[in-house]
């Protein structure tokens, strides 16, 4: 018998039945004569007792000694998976011992606890700034950046620093708001133009600061310009540069001036400038780098992909089916509005979306029971990922913000 000491615990395992497997660490030592060699398998040998010492887990060790004397490696639910994963190679014992149904229902425990450590990992990399407090030591005027990195960064460290975040979210929706207002016919009069002008000025002229800081308490520039929020925060305060640039093209030709504010529903620079213009909306994105719910969609709908990329795929083929099926039942009807497959197309997209707006519908009793169908379909195909999104989206928002209060 050969004697072995698991974490203090006494096992006792015939040569013979070692022999067995000799590929793993307790078959080599089973059948190896050189005792260097076999010091090398084991943490330590006790002469007095003949015993092998291995400072292991003697828990795990009992499945492992089960294996040695039945064949069969059992696999238990309350097993971490990684753990169990480490005992087994360093016994040099492979998973295929264990039963099939044992093996997949590990296996697939295994998959869900590494996805978990996979989100929770990316969980901390969402809300981890770019730099820390402590890259700016030994560096050029490293307190002064590292003061204003605290004051952008890290609404949490300070007073003025929330105060500052929250003027971030205040300039944002009053840009919004000045941009809607903007489009209402009685603001468009000279007053209101000036009134929006200089809104827009002063808001520009906070995102523009609140980016240079950034900038300046940045300890890469690399990893600044590729940040995503960075990027947000740049395409906030571009279209105010590039309408100015536009409109100041030509400062002497006050008469080309005149006439080009004239023309310029018309002209290609005034389609320039609006697109330009509309670009600001994007600018209600910066709400999400001091929003815990916003961050959290985000990352429920990059995690989510695969599911919404199949929601997406599903509403497609009924699209296709039901406007196919629509236009086969209602196209020789007088005045109908199937008259072709794309022309039915919005007809099922908004049925299937169970929105009905009724500007489209069937006249026949078959098209009836087509539209019927679409919508049954539509209705089961939107309540399946539902749930999905939903859960995953609490779970997200209560990790992201417990980390934020931890902070």
């Amino acid at each position: 018998m050969l004697n072995i000491n698991v974490g203090g615990k006494l096992f006792q395992i015939a040569y013979k039945v070692l022999a067995q497997y000799p590929i793993t660490r307790l078959g080599k030592l089973a059948l190896y004569t050189d005792p260097a060699k076999k010091l090398q398998l084991c943490d330590d040998y006790l002469v007095q007792k003949n015993e092998y010492f291995f400072d292991r887990d003697p828990s795990i060790f009992h499945y492992i000694f089960h294996f040695y004397r039945s064949g069969v490696l059992w696999v238990m639910d309350e097993m971490c998976p990684s753990n169990f994963v480490e005992e087994i190679e360093y016994w040099g014992i492979h998973l295929k011992y264990s039963q099939r149904c044992c093996r997949i229902l590990f296996e697939e425990k295994q998959d869900e606890l590494n996805e978990y450590l996979k989100i929770e990992k990316e969980l901390e990399a969402e809300l981890e700034p770019l730099d820390s407090g402590t890259q700016f030591d030994g560096k050029f005027l490293g307190e002064f950046r590292k003061t204003i990195w605290n004051l952008i960064e890290n609404p949490y460290s300070s007073v003025p620093a929330k105060i500052i975040a929250v003027m971030s979210s205040f300039f944002v929706l009053i840009s919004i708001v000045g941009m809607t207002l903007s489009t209402v016919e009685e603001m468009k009069n000279k007053t209101g133009k000036m009134w929006m002008e200089q809104m827009e000025m002063i808001c520009a002229i906070f995102f523009t600061s609140e980016y240079l800081m950034r900038l300046i308490s940045s300890s890469s520039l690399k990893n600044f310009l590729r940040a995503a929020f960075n990027a947000i925060d740049l395409v906030a305060i571009l279209p105010f540069y590039i309408q100015v640039l536009f409109e100041n093209l030509d400062e002497g030709d006050t008469l080309y001036h005149e006439e080009l504010h004239k023309v310029e529903n018309v002209s290609k620079l005034g389609k320039v400038l609006k697109l330009i213009k509309l670009m600001r909306i994007f600018r209600i994105l910066k709400l999400a780098r001091h929003s815990t719910g916003l961050r959290a969609f985000s990352f429920t709908m990059r995690q989510c992909y695969q599911q919404v990329c199949c929601l997406l795929l599903f509403i497609a083929m009924g699209v296709f089916t039901f406007s196919a099926l629509i236009h086969s039942v209602e196209h020789d009807v007088p005045g109908t509005d199937f008259t072709s497959i794309p022309y039915a197309w919005w007809w099922a997209a908004v049925s299937l979306s169970t929105v009905g707006y009724g500007d489209t519908v069937p006249d026949t009793i078959l098209g009836r029971m087509v539209a019927f169908v679409c919508i049954s379909f539509g209705i089961i195909l939107n309540g399946m990922p539902i749930s999905i999104l939903y859960n995953k989206f609490s779970d997200y928002y209560a990790k992201l913000k417990a980390h934020e209060l931890s902070q």
